[in-house]
């Protein structure tokens, strides 16, 4: 092995501590499950200034095949762009939106809470919270379309390339989470469309306004504004009176 190619595979394995430090403290969920020979193999693409999407694709991969969400899988590799002070070339991003994508498809299909491009509720799981709604309305001599509405995201332009898509849903659902306080329901209705049950009170506005903003600061910051309307649609969709009336509203606005 000559010198050059032990400096090149030091500052690989240095790269790759830096980035598993940074990961675990910031945005990785599981750390014992991060390591995979995949990591490996990408930060030796990017140490000897090779292309990199080739090695982002098996990236994606296996972190799809890993049940790790999309959103989880793109802060993770901007972070060590961050580290490297520049910024993932889209070929670098579309690969690994593929590979996750591949392997995502290849599951046998589960049941689940969470949507996995977006990280946010499924539109089945908060049709069970409405149904609490509805019922704690009615527990306390209330009524759930008099107290409660949606307010609806619409970000969707025109058809998307599936691994544009992704990013879109990962960067709303990261806006919509970081708007509203932790657990507020909400979900994903597929094709740039999501929705939040938020509480018809005096600061009804500025929950719209909030959400707003949150868009489009991470539109800005992750440089995807070209993927979502400009300026994104938000309105407030009124509840019907009953719990099966709201189910059905939810799926006639599903996409």
């Amino acid at each position: 092995m000559t010198s050059t190619e032990q400096m090149r595979d030091a500052w690989a394995a240095t790269l790759r501590e830096q980035w598993r430090a940074r990961t675990v403290e910031s945005v990785w969920l599981r750390p014992g499950d991060w390591y995979h020979p995949a990591v490996d193999a990408f930060t030796e693409a990017l140490a000897s200034g090779a292309c990199a999407a080739a090695a982002a694709a098996r990236l994606g991969e296996v972190r799809g095949a890993a049940g790790v969400g999309i959103a989880e899988t793109l802060d993770d590799v901007g972070l060590v762009y961050q580290i490297l002070e520049r910024e993932p070339g889209m070929d670098v991003i579309r690969s690994l939106c593929e590979g996750w994508a591949g392997a995502v498809e290849a599951l046998p299909v589960q049941v689940s809470c969470i949507d996995p491009e977006s990280g946010l509720p499924t539109l089945e799981y908060l049709g069970v919270r409405l149904a609490e709604t509805y019922g704690a309305a009615r527990k306390h001599g209330h009524e759930a379309f008099v107290t409660h509405c949606l307010v609806m995201v619409d970000v969707a332009t025109e058809d998307l390339a599936p691994w544009r898509r992704m990013a879109r849903s990962a960067a709303m659902g990261r806006a919509l989470s970081a708007a509203l306080p932790a657990g507020h329901p909400m979900a994903a209705l597929g094709g740039g469309a999501f929705t939040v049950l938020v509480a018809r009170d005096w600061d009804l506005g500025e929950t719209v306004r909030r959400m707003r903003d949150q868009v489009n600061e991470n539109a800005a910051q992750l440089q995807i504004a070209d993927l979502l309307r400009q300026p994104p649609r938000i309105w407030i969709e009124p509840l019907p009176e009953t719990h099966e009336q709201a189910v059905d509203l939810l799926h006639q606005l599903r996409r």
